[in-house]
């Protein structure tokens, strides 16, 4: 799948802003309104843009508290996977899931008010039958985007 860079320009534009008007889109790109609706149409049934959605300030919200949770475990069964998938996806607080490769088996974001509020997301977390969690908290986050890197030398590898 090729993307030109006029769909760079359009993509940089929506991950920053989703809210952006397709004329606004246009007129940056130097292009029509309905050139600008089209492309931005491929780009979606093409799926790389996913979805669009609001970023909420999670401290503004009551989620002051950020924790990484690391987890490692015995079990490497596609019966235990599907029991952790489940159970993850069960816990709202959790908001990303990953599987590793080195000493850690997954690594898990979640977002919490407080400890006590963590403790119950823990005893959530430790249904899927975990032989190892360790939780680090977030004291200072330093950098935080979901904006993806889009020049055209980083596509063209």
């Amino acid at each position: 799948m090729t993307i030109s860079k006029l769909d760079i320009n359009i993509l940089d534009l929506l991950q920053r802003d989703a809210s952006i008007s397709v004329q606004a889109i246009a007129d940056k790109c130097a292009i029509s309104k309905s050139a600008a609706w089209r492309r931005i149409q491929q780009l979606q049934s093409q799926g790389i843009i996913k979805q669009q959605v609001a970023l909420l300030d999670a401290e503004k919200i009551g989620l002051a508290l950020t924790v990484y949770i690391s987890i490692r475990t015995n079990q490497h069964n596609s019966e235990w996977h599907q029991c952790f998938i489940e159970t993850m996806d069960q816990i709202d607080e959790v908001v990303e899931v990953c599987r590793m490769s080195g000493e850690l088996d997954y690594l898990i974001k979640a977002v919490v008010t407080d400890m006590k509020h963590y403790d119950r997301v823990y005893q959530q977390m430790i249904k899927a039958d975990l032989s190892d969690v360790s939780a680090s908290f977030v004291m200072e986050p330093i950098k935080q985007t979901t904006a993806l890197p889009l020049s055209p030398d980083l596509l063209s590898n």
